[in-house]
């Protein structure tokens, strides 16, 4: 990712929680968490703050990806994990991609058991993904 903050004057900050264990498929997962960092990098404002956070709420870890960006519209946010849908399509040739990275991490969170989702509001975007605890 380095090359993208350095273009875009961005930092990212972890936030994790003591040892937490989740039995998954750790190269899906990580395909997942990648996709969500960059999609955050594309799409946040520069000189900004990523913050990615890892914590443990009773029986499920949660796992959270906040950029500060164009809010999403309710009706864009609804349709977010959709095979090829891009809430920018006026981006699309600027940030590449083909609209199938967030329907792929949807996929797979459910697959383990989990859900996925997003929020929008006052030029922030969460995505936050929940996954049972092993």
């Amino acid at each position: 990712f380095q090359p993208s903050l350095v273009e875009k004057n961005l930092q990212i900050y972890l936030d994790e929680g003591p040892d937490i264990t989740v039995m998954a498929d750790a190269d899906k997962m990580e395909r997942v968490i990648d996709n969500l960092i960059r999609n955050a990098i594309s799409y946040s404002y520069d000189n900004t703050v990523i913050s990615v956070s890892l914590k443990q709420e009773e029986k499920d870890v949660l796992l959270e990806v906040v950029n500060h960006g164009n809010t999403i519209s309710p009706e864009k946010l609804g349709r977010i994990f959709e095979q090829f849908f891009r809430a920018d399509s006026s981006r699309a040739t600027k940030t590449g991609g083909a609209g199938l990275g967030l329907a792929i991490a949807k996929e797979i969170v459910q697959l383990h058991g989990g859900t996925i989702t997003a929020e929008s509001a006052d030029n922030t975007v969460t995505f936050r993904i929940q996954l049972p605890v092993s």
